[in-house]
Order: C-alpha cells, then structure tokens, then sequence
C-alpha cells in the first residue's frame, strides 16, 4: 500500500505510446506536469468546454500535493492533453482530462488515462472515481470504454453553466 508523498508523476506507468495522426503513427510520451507546461494545460482548458476551468495556481498546486498525479502527453515538444487526479486512502480520483480539440480521437486520453489508472494503482488505489457532465456523452462513452461504470447522478453539481454530474466508478485489477 502507498503510504509516502508522491508529489510527482513516478515514472513507473510512463511510457511511449503510439497516436494515430491522419495516417501516420506519432510517438508521444505521457509525463510529469512542470511548471513550465502551464500555459499549454491552459491552452488546452480554453478549448475544452466541458473540463473544469481552474486557475494557474491550482494546477501547480495539485502538483505538489501528496497523493496527487498531474500528468501531461506530448509529442514532437508538443502538449496535446493533460489529466490531475488524486489518492485518498485506497480509493482514487480523476478530477479533470482534457485533450486538444485537434487531437482528439487519436489516443491521447487513452493514453493519459491508462497511466493515471497504472499509478493510482501503485499508490495503492482499489477504485478510481470521476464525476463528467451529464451533457457530455463522448467523455461518459469514452470512461465506459475503459471499464467504468456509472454509479449515480448529483443534480445541480457543475456551474457556468449549471448541470447535473453522471458519477462513475472503475474498480482497479478487473
């Protein structure tokens, strides 16, 4: 069981994927957020309506927070999505994941979501849990691809503009 400060991406789920680019298969690799990646994530949060829209500060702070993952994907220098998540006891949560408009569709939140799910596990996590606007069925379609399920509904959770949550929840080692 994880029991230390894990105040970065371990390294231990990390790896090189592979990204569909029109024909072309690009190599992208899934790492630590840095300070200096900020203004990409924010990049990212502009153009991704439906992810949470938190400030600079909190992205930095998540990153140094025991228990918490900010996870970045880029390839050829280029960020093209990011994940935070965080342990609390054995059970894990993804709080926001969001890729560029322009690379959706092409792997990379499979990719950062596989290696979130790979760390929460060697930290120790059971269960991981999320929450995802009702409107936003694409997102709902993609958690259900990879193995969670729905588990309720909380009305009225998300503001600007108001909406109920769909609540999902994936056990880890099925």
């Amino acid at each position: 069981m994880y029991a230390g400060r894990m105040p970065r991406f371990s390294g231990r789920a990390g790896r090189a994927v592979g990204l569909e680019s029109g024909k072309t298969r690009v190599v992208a690799a899934v790492r630590s957020f840095r300070a200096p990646d900020t203004d990409a994530v924010m990049a990212i949060v502009e153009e991704s309506p439906h992810a949470a829209n938190w400030s600079r500060e909190s992205y930095a702070r998540f990153a140094e927070e025991s228990g918490s993952i900010v996870l970045v994907i880029e390839s050829d220098g280029q960020m093209s999505g990011f994940l935070v998540g965080r342990l609390a006891g054995d059970q894990a949560e993804v709080l926001n994941l969001a890729v560029r408009a322009r690379q959706r569709r092409r792997g990379a939140g499979t990719a950062l979501l596989a290696a979130a799910l790979k760390e929460f596990g060697l930290m120790g996590a059971n269960s991981v849990y999320l929450e995802v606007r009702e409107s936003n069925t694409g997102a709902i379609a993609f958690y259900e691809r990879h193995g969670f399920a729905k588990t309720g509904r909380r009305k009225e959770y998300y503001r600007d503009p108001g909406e109920a949550a769909v609540t999902m929840k994936k056990k880890l080692g099925d």
